[in-house]
């Protein structure tokens, strides 16, 4: 029996990767599914653009829905999202993923079962226009949490025994991370299936990045301390760094100067929400 499955993808002035997102999604092998874009406090075309796909999904014989939220919050756009949702899975997605065929049919049928499932594919790092994010990806991709089982960049999936382990969003920066330690290592499943995560250009747009994911994760340590021994990945020591560093010296240089940079930013100024 299939079940439904519901992808809500929240989208902040999104215009130029949704329509790519969408086109992938529906070009998925068969499942049952519905769609459902949030567009929160955009100001460019992305719920314009996304509601240009309605009649592809309803030939599909899939729902689909633009909701347009004027409030720019990702947690607020997931709420909303998941309020709107019949599915008996849910799927929550960036607007920035590109998901391959086979990707929904298989993480739909993993999570069809009754005991609590946290989900995700194996993500892709797409090759960058950027020579300072090839290296930087290239480095940050050997290390242990990019290593571990479903990870959950941009892509994470719950069944309804799953869903029902945490409330609403809460207004947090690292939502998805906030959702796989709900889980403890042995209910997180990885299928094979690919998907590509688009990593962002530039060293100041790096640094912005990482100086948001080190806020997220200081902000659930602060709020959530019980979660945090439910990650369950290997330590990064610095006999495996110094390893990894002679093995991409280049790549190494990068990830430690982005380090610095957000290390340095965090001792003047305090911890920036990035975008």
């Amino acid at each position: 029996m299939r079940c439904l499955l519901s992808i809500i993808i929240p989208a902040s002035n999104e215009a130029a990767f949704i329509g790519p997102c969408l086109t992938a999604l529906l070009a998925s092998g068969p499942v049952a599914a519905e769609v459902i874009v949030v567009a929160n406090g955009c100001q460019d075309d992305t719920a314009a653009i996304a509601r240009g796909f309605a009649e592809r999904a309803a030939a599909r014989g899939w729902g689909f829905q633009v909701l347009d939220r004027a409030e720019g919050s990702k947690p607020g756009a997931l709420n909303a999202g998941d309020a709107a949702a019949r599915g008996v899975v849910r799927l929550y997605l960036d607007a920035d993923i590109i998901v391959t065929p086979h990707l929904l049919p298989r993480i739909s049928a993993a999570l069809t079962r009754p005991d609590p499932i946290y989900a995700g594919a194996t993500p892709r790092i797409p090759p960058a226009r950027s020579a300072v994010t090839r290296a930087y990806a290239r480095f940050w991709a050997t290390l242990p949490f990019a290593r571990s089982v479903a990870p959950g960049f941009g892509l994470f999936a719950v069944n309804a025994a799953g869903r029902a382990r945490w409330g609403a969003f809460p207004a947090i920066i690292a939502d998805d991370t906030f959702v796989r330690l709900q889980f403890l290592p042995h209910e997180r499943l990885q299928i094979a299936a690919t998907y590509d995560w688009p990593m962002t250009e530039g060293f100041a747009a790096l640094t912005r990045v990482r100086r948001r994911q080190d806020a997220g994760m200081a902000e659930i340590a602060t709020l959530y301390p019980d979660l945090l021994p439910r990650e369950g990945k290997p330590s990064l020591t610095l006999g495996s760094l110094a390893a990894r560093a002679i093995r991409d010296p280049a790549g190494f240089a990068v990830y430690a100067a982005v380090s610095a940079a957000v290390r340095l930013r965090r001792r003047s100024t305090g911890f920036t929400r990035g975008r």
